[in-house]
């Protein structure tokens, strides 16, 4: 443990303890001499200044807080690599905590962040609830969320517009000429899969295809879910030749499922999968997935986060990005 203290550093430069402060802080008020001798000194005793401490007397200790569901999922993993490259260029320090999607977590977490006195908030989660909203508001630092979605708009945040994608993917199926199209779809109630249902819906409606319930599997975004999720869909009387999946990991279980019993993707059945982790380039066949930009995401949600930080003005609070759909050889 580190323990010299700015009271250390005084004594043996020889200054006061507002004159290291001074040169700690880069304050231009330092005769040159005096800053290179505190900086000798400094380097010698191996000083530390405390960011918490530099914080109480700045009220800013440069210390984004980042809550994010689960850092061992490839998904999650690329959006932090966003947050993180951006925020290294502003100069600010990440504390991330895994939430689990558990609400009380998520605001202990948060308590605890803004009891550390960080500057600002990066926030993942799946549902955004009312309660959410309120706690958020309560908060004295500005709170960005990332790929997550809040429907009334009053918490900054960075998506892609998940209805769109949806009904894109929806239809990239119907022009190959399938009308039995099922989609695995993520936990059911959450917002963004709400969204997607809608887009899935819509295609389907433009076309007169009638929607059918069976069709729509829930799964929880795993590698197991996908698998259960397609063999469910194979014990129906009409099956699907062409599946939507809500993400990638749960898409693969889809394409293994299907060949461990004997289906050939494309050729028997054809799978678009969401949000282009680089999973989808590890699998036989490649898998055709909406590219949901992550690492755009993270970056830009905390460039936003520092512009707020800094009360910059900031025209749009609610950033949509641009999706496409990278067709690889799951489909024809």
């Amino acid at each position: 443990m580190n323990n010299i203290t700015i009271y250390d550093v005084a004594r043996e430069a020889n200054v006061s303890m507002a004159t290291v402060s001074r040169v700690v802080n880069g304050n231009p008020n330092v005769k040159p001499a005096t800053r290179k001798k505190v900086l000798e000194v400094i380097e010698r005793l191996g000083y530390r200044p405390n960011a918490v401490a530099r914080g109480l007397a700045s009220k800013k200790t440069t210390t984004v807080g980042v809550i994010i569901p689960d850092i061992s999922s490839i998904f999650f993993a690329e959006l932090a690599r966003g947050i993180e490259d951006i925020a290294t260029m502003y100069k600010y320090n990440i504390i991330l905590s895994n939430s689990d999607q558990n609400k009380e977590k998520e605001f202990h977490l948060l308590n605890t962040m803004l009891g550390k006195q960080v500057d600002g908030i990066v926030f993942m989660g799946a549902n955004i609830t009312e309660e959410h909203v309120e706690e958020f508001k309560k908060s004295p630092v500005p709170i960005v969320l990332a790929g997550s979605l809040e429907d009334s708009g009053q918490v900054p945040s960075v998506n892609i517009n998940y209805e769109e994608a949806a009904y894109d993917a929806t239809k990239t199926f119907i022009e190959n000429g399938h009308s039995k199209i099922a989609f695995v779809v993520g936990i059911k109630d959450e917002p963004i899969n709400l969204k997607k249902l809608n887009g899935y819906k819509k295609a389907l409606e433009e076309k007169g295809i009638s929607f059918d319930e069976q069709f729509v599997v829930e799964g929880d975004y795993s590698y197991d879910s996908g698998l259960e999720a397609f063999d469910r869909l194979a014990e129906l009387q009409e099956k699907p030749t062409a599946i939507l999946v809500g993400a990638d990991e749960m898409a693969i279980g889809v394409v293994h499922a299907a060949q461990d019993k004997g289906y050939q993707v494309p050729d028997d059945l054809e799978v678009i999968s969401f949000d282009n982790t680089r999973l989808t380039m590890m699998v036989r066949p490649q898998i055709t997935t909406v590219v949901q930009p992550l690492y755009d995401i993270g970056a830009v949600a905390m460039r936003l986060l520092t512009k707020l930080m800094n009360k910059d003005k900031v025209e749009d609070h609610t950033v949509i990005l641009p999706h496409r759909i990278e067709t690889r050889s799951s489909t024809k």
